[in-house]
């Protein structure tokens, strides 16, 4: 375990250059304490490694130093094989490069390796698009991929849901994120970082002003945090909710992970009619009825008073649509 840590720590300093033992250890998923004790090992082991002291310094190993020690396991290989989208990597105008690295990295790899990783291949299939839905049309997204590469600056004209609905917007491109078969760019404003769904650009304009991406600018953690917040925002009401055990087991399928996860983790026990009362998130009434309408009899609201009045008025009014059919159908019969 400590030798697989110290080549980790190794092929990061190699591949990264100057490291803080924070950023370290955060990667190592280890203490600060250990990754000191760590760097000691491998100067004593005779790796030219140079520690700088003070708030701006790190550890670094000499320059031109590159270790050998870069063969692929057999986990790692087949782990690499599933690495690759090509739906995704075409989107993003690197479907050739993929394909080529994708033949270079199984010519590389041992006869064994190879024929394992094609086994692989043909066993398992990564597709990230969501169900019941098709994929955004994205003619921009070449032009936003650009510039995210070239970190040059842009201007585009966007469409959002609320007024004034077409807006013109001058960005620092950061990124982009695929969620459910949906690009969105994660880009900067003078004010904050914000995010766009690229299917939603109606024009762009790839500037020659080039920005300086903050170093310390974590994607991943970024769009974390950011769906977080979204949901905070979003989800500001409650519901009092009755449910079956069954429609309560199958929520999951039936509306969105925050609804589901919080229905599922606060319901109480069962009832003598075997229901149980539960609290979900909502983020209006006009919004949830039509979300528990999907769960049909086997929910029932209890508060708020105005979502309940909201439930019955709605029932009423497809009763009426469909009891008003259900009679013409017997009378033609």
């Amino acid at each position: 375990m400590r030798a697989s840590r110290l080549l980790s720590a190794l092929l990061l300093l190699q591949t990264r250059g100057r490291m803080t033992a924070r950023q370290l250890a955060d990667e190592l998923e280890v203490s600060v304490r250990t990754v000191y004790r760590d760097m000691e090992s491998l100067a004593a082991a005779g790796v030219p490694l140079y520690g700088d002291p003070g708030h701006d310094g790190g550890y670094r190993l000499l320059d031109g130093f590159r270790t050998r020690l870069t063969g692929l396991t057999r986990d790692e290989a087949e782990a690499l094989s599933l690495a690759g989208l090509p739906g995704p990597a075409a989107d993003l105008g690197l479907g050739t490069v993929l394909a080529t690295a994708q033949l270079k990295l199984m010519a590389a790899l041992p006869e064994e390796l190879r024929d394992r990783t094609g086994e692989i291949r043909q066993r398992f299939h990564l597709d990230p698009s969501g169900w019941y839905t098709e994929a955004d049309p994205t003619p921009h997204l070449a032009a936003v991929t650009d510039a995210v590469w070239r970190q040059r600056r842009i201007r585009l004209r966007y469409r959002r849901w609320t007024a004034p609905q077409e807006v013109t917007r001058t960005l620092d491109p950061y990124g982009l994120v695929l969620k459910s078969g949906r690009w969105y760019l994660v880009a900067a404003r003078p004010e904050a970082v914000r995010t766009y769904r690229v299917s939603q650009i109606l024009r762009i304009q790839v500037l020659q002003d080039r920005f300086e991406r903050p170093q310390d600018f974590d994607l991943a953690a970024h769009w974390q945090t950011y769906l977080a917040d979204f949901d905070a925002r979003r989800l500001k009401g409650q519901a009092v909710l009755r449910l079956t055990p069954r429609i309560l087991v199958q929520l999951p399928d039936l509306v969105e992970p925050a609804v589901a996860r919080a229905a599922q983790d606060g319901a109480g026990p069962p009832g003598p009619d075997g229901r149980v009362q539960t609290v979900i998130p909502i983020e209006s009434a006009e919004h949830a009825v039509g979300m528990l309408l999907r769960l049909g009899a086997e929910a029932e609201v209890v508060a708020p008073a105005g979502l309940r009045a909201l439930m019955a008025q709605t029932i009423s009014a497809l009763a009426d649509i469909y009891g008003g059919a259900a009679g013409q159908t017997r009378s033609l019969i």
